[in-house]
């Protein structure tokens, strides 16, 4: 819903986003969860080449893991330093292995599989045996949407782009339609090919099976080891998950790069002078390499404390659709009359739209701070609502103490 108010108000989304400190810090979380999502998944992959965990297969550690996620890191710094034009087309073939990647896994998963699971399973089933103490169903489905709104929040990437891209008023809006669009039709199609091979959901998720409870790893796996004897075919399309993600990544410092250097352009980041700075063609290198050092930063809490790690990140979803939301409702109370529609908009259906996307992000804030397994204790504790409203406290604070004495709002470089 977001998205499509964003269309209506594009100027005042990229303005907010632009000056809301938050959403540079959330930015470089998301990079985080990413990386360190990829980096988990090459060590499952590691795993089932050796053997499997059942068969005396290679278990990284978590210092491994964390080297692992400093060397994506360290590519992702190098790829986004290059010219535009060869990122651009690194972004175009990222799209094109999404696309067709996507629809080799959802035809191959169920066509390979020996025991598929019934229709009535894949669209009515909730696995209330979750071992989380989680048996309510409604309660279920309003948790898992925080995967789906997860996946979806990296659709501003556009705006923060919108300095290199051509008539960007009109084609800024555009790729983020389709990049919503795609997602949902896509993903939709990927996540049914899968769960019609899903047929126990408990022993995917037991950590004593060959991927060590790495759900997708296992399903793959066993789809082709029950075929033809091997996980072989398995650990081949994880591979083509896994070069899915590395794009993500790769696209994810992207976004943070371009922001970073939007905010230190208005003069409102630490050392803006320096992250402000370009290249020879265009490029903020410095930026660049800031937003990696600072992901991997991030993710050097998970060496001593899993629970602190997964607090930090958790917080990337709920408080970038905070963020957004926040552009959205100013836009429609103190500038309802005032704003100006740029050349892409919803027209009489803006101000509507913009309400249900502000009540959506009031209502999925909620749902996301809510318990995750029960009973709850020092490990399970949802930590997301404690964490936005400390982060919360501090920028209200920074702006009451500091900023506004001396911001005086986004800097332009366009003639009005």
């Amino acid at each position: 819903m977001g998205s499509l108010c964003l269309m209506d108000d594009w100027l005042v989304q990229h303005c907010w986003s632009d000056m809301t400190t938050p959403a540079t810090f959330l930015q470089w979380a998301v990079t985080t969860s990413v990386d360190f999502s990829l980096a988990q998944l090459i060590q499952v992959i590691i795993l089932l080449s050796t053997g499997g965990k059942n068969g005396g297969g290679y278990e990284a550690s978590k210092y491994v893991v964390i080297a692992l996620h400093g060397g994506i890191l360290f590519l992702h710094a190098i790829l986004n330093s290059l010219p535009i034009s060869v990122l651009s087309f690194f972004g175009q073939l990222a799209a094109a292995w999404n696309l067709v990647g996507v629809l080799v896994l959802m035809i191959l998963i169920p066509l390979v599989a020996t025991e598929r699971a019934s229709a009535k399973f894949v669209f009515t089933h909730f696995n209330t045996d979750n071992g989380d103490g989680i048996s309510s169903k409604v309660y279920i489905f309003a948790l898992g949407l925080l995967m789906s709104q997860y996946t979806i929040t990296g659709y501003d990437a556009s705006a923060h782009m919108t300095e290199e891209t051509k008539n960007a008023d009109k084609n800024g809006p555009r790729g983020i339609i389709s990049s919503i669009g795609i997602s949902i039709i896509f993903g939709w199609a990927y996540l049914l090919g899968i769960t019609f091979a899903v047929t126990n959901i408990p022993y995917l998720l037991n950590e004593d099976n060959d991927a060590g409870g790495y759900a997708i790893a296992e399903i793959f796996y066993l789809v082709f080891k029950s075929r033809y004897g091997n996980g072989t075919g398995g650990i081949v399309c994880l591979g083509v998950v896994a070069v899915a993600i590395f794009f993500c990544g790769m696209s994810s410092v992207t976004s943070n790069s371009r922001m970073a250097y939007a905010f230190s352009r208005d003069g409102a980041m630490p050392l803006s002078s320096l992250w402000h700075k370009v290249n020879s063609q265009d490029v903020p290198v410095n930026a660049v390499w800031v937003s990696a050092f600072m992901s991997f930063c991030m993710a050097l809490t998970s060496l001593g404390s899993i629970v602190a790690f997964q607090a930090m990140v958790s917080i990337a979803t709920i408080g970038l659709y905070i963020a957004y939301a926040l552009a959205i409702f100013f836009r429609v109370t103190l500038a309802r009359k005032s704003f100006v529609p740029g050349p892409f908009n919803l027209g009489r259906y803006g101000i509507l739209v913009g309400w249900i996307a502000v009540l959506w992000v009031a209502t999925i804030s909620v749902l996301f701070s809510l318990p995750v397994a029960y009973p709850i204790t020092q490990e399970t504790l949802n930590y997301t609502p404690v964490a936005v409203g400390g982060l919360f406290i501090l920028i209200v604070s920074s702006w009451i103490f500091g900023a506004r004495h001396w911001f005086t709002g986004p800097v332009t470089n366009i003639d009005t």
